[in-house]
C-alpha cells in the first residue's frame, strides 16, 4: 500500500467522512448497536462547532477544531475494536459512553453569544469541566440518565494532561479501561495527524489566549516537540493509560490487513521530522520551507 492511500486510511478510512468509518467499524463489533443516537450526536456537534446553533458561536480554535474532534471519536472506536479483536470487548453501554465523551471532550472550547472573551482558547485552562458542563446540558436534555452523565464526566477529565488518573475513581474496571481509551485517543489523534506540525503554531496561539505560558514562542514550542514527546507522551501512553495503545496495531490488522500502528508510526515521524528540520531552522519563516502541508480550514 502507498502512504498517500495509508494516510487516507489513517484519517477517515474509505471516504472522506469520518463518521462512515465509525459507522463500518461499530457494525464490525456490534451490528444491532443504537447507531440513530450517535448519528444525531455526530451531527449536532458538528452544527455546534459550525456556529449553527442559535446558543454559540462558530469555534474559532484552529488546532482543536472539529476535525480533531471526529479524528478522536475515531481514534477511540479503533482502540476498542483492537480490544474487541483481542478478546476484550466491553458492553454497549461502556463504549457508548466513551464514543459520546469523546465527541463532548473539547466542547468547553466553544463560546456561547452569550459570552465576552475573543476566542475560545481563553479557556483552554480548566476547558475540560465546561466541556462536562456541555456534555451534562446537551444529555440531560435528551434524558440520559445520572450515572450515564456521571461516567461520560469522568472519560472526559482522563483528557487533562494534567489530571493524574491515580486521583479519580472509576466504578468499574471497563469506566477505568474506558476513561484510557479516550485520553489515549486524544493524544494519538493530535500527534498522528499528518498536519500535526503544520497546525503547532496554532496551538501554540491558543495557549497564549489562554494563559498558558510555557513557549515564548512558536518555534520554541516546536523545538520541544520531541522533549514533549520523550517525556510527557510515552509514559502518559504507556505507563499511566496501560499501554492500551497497542490495540491499535491489532485493530489495523483485522480491519485493513495492515500489521502495523499507524498512530505511533506516523507519531514518531512527526517527531524525527521536526528533529531534522530544526537542525537547519531558526526561525519561523525558515521552517515554513519544510512544512508546506495546507490544512483544512
Amino acid at each position: 500500500m502507498d502512504n498517500r492511500f495509508l494516510a487516507k486510511m489513517l484519517e477517515t478510512g474509505y471516504t472522506d467522512d469520518p463518521l462512515d468509518e465509525i459507522l463500518a467499524v461499530l457494525s464490525l463489533m456490534d451490528p444491532d448497536f443504537q447507531r440513530a443516537s450517535l448519528m444525531e450526536l455526530h451531527r449536532e456537534i458538528g452544527l455546534v462547532f459550525e456556529g449553527k446553533h442559535p446558543e454559540y458561536r462558530q469555534s474559532n480554535t484552529k488546532y482543536h477544531n472539529l476535525d480533531h474532534t471526529y479524528s478522536v471519536v475515531l481514534a477511540t472506536l479503533r482502540l476498542f475494536h483492537g480490544l474487541y479483536c483481542d478478546g476484550w470487548p466491553v458492553s454497549r453501554d461502556t463504549l457508548t459512553k466513551a464514543l459520546f465523551s469523546a465527541y463532548f471532550h473539547d466542547c468547553g472550547l466553544l463560546l456561547k453569544n452569550s459570552e465576552e472573551a475573543a476566542t475560545g482558547a481563553t479557556y483552554t485552562i480548566g476547558h475540560e469541566k465546561r466541556s462536562m458542563f456541555f456534555m451534562a446540558d446537551y444529555l440531560k436534555a435528551k434524558n440520559f440518565s445520572l450515572p450515564f452523565i456521571t461516567d461520560c464526566s469522568v472519560i472526559i477529565q482522563c483528557t487533562n494532561l494534567s489530571i493524574d488518573p491515580d486521583s479519580l475513581f472509576f466504578p468499574s474496571a471497563e469506566m477505568q479501561m474506558a476513561s484510557f481509551a479516550v485520553g489515549s485517543a486524544d493524544i494519538l489523534a493530535q500527534m498522528a495527524d499528518r498536519y500535526y506540525l503544520e497546525r503547532l503554531p496554532s496551538l501554540f496561539q491558543e495557549h497564549q489566549e489562554g494563559g498558558i505560558a510555557n513557549y515564548n514562542s512558536a518555534i520554541e514550542l516546536m523545538q520541544q516537540t520531541s522533549v514533549f514527546y520523550h517525556d510527557v507522551v510515552v509514559d502518559r501512553l504507556s505507563c499511566v493509560f496501560g499501554n492500551l495503545t497497542k490495540y491499535m496495531q491489532i485493530h489495523f490488522r483485522d480491519r485493513w490487513g495492515v500489521d502495523k500502528n499507524l498512530y505511533l508510526d506516523n507519531i514518531k515521524k512527526n517527531v524525527k521530522y521536526i528533529q531534522l528540520i530544526l537542525k537547519s531552522c531558526d526561525d519561523m519563516d525558515s521552517l515554513k520551507l519544510y512544512l508546506r502541508r495546507l490544512p483544512p480550514s
